[in-house]
């Protein structure tokens, strides 16, 4: 999923990554259930400090999962669909294509085992 030449992140990979981290999962899922709120905010929900929340929202945010903007003095999150819409597009193309190699599998094991039970057969009757 890399740009092997350039060492390029592609957006899935980028989203795979930052996913990978179950803080970062847990923050997602808190701003997608909150809305639009301030890391202090983040903070106060979870056991790790206000400045680990901003990484991880960074993280996010480099990602595209999630934006940030001036509101006063203070960052508010909120999420940013589009960068996971496309990790979930990749995701359902290569469920689909992993479903129809499964499939082609089946057709030519069931052929084969037919053509086995075929054979076991001796011609004139018996």
């Amino acid at each position: 999923m890399t740009d092997e030449h350039h060492g390029d992140v592609s957006p899935v990979d980028a989203v795979l990554a930052a996913l990978a981290d179950p803080t970062r999962r847990q923050l997602l899922d808190m701003l997608a259930e909150l809305g639009e709120t301030t890391a202090t905010t983040l903070a106060e929900r979870l056991p790790v400090s206000r400045q680990a929340v901003v990484k991880h929202l960074a993280v996010l945010d480099a990602a595209g999962l999630v934006g940030g903007h001036r509101a006063g003095r203070e960052v508010r999150y909120a999420v940013r669909p589009a960068a996971l819409n496309t990790t979930a597009r990749w995701m359902a193309a290569l469920a689909s294509d992993w479903d129809r190699r499964l499939a082609t599998i089946k057709r030519l094991a069931e052929a084969a085992e037919q053509e086995a039970a075929a054979g076991e057969v001796e011609p004139g009757g018996a």
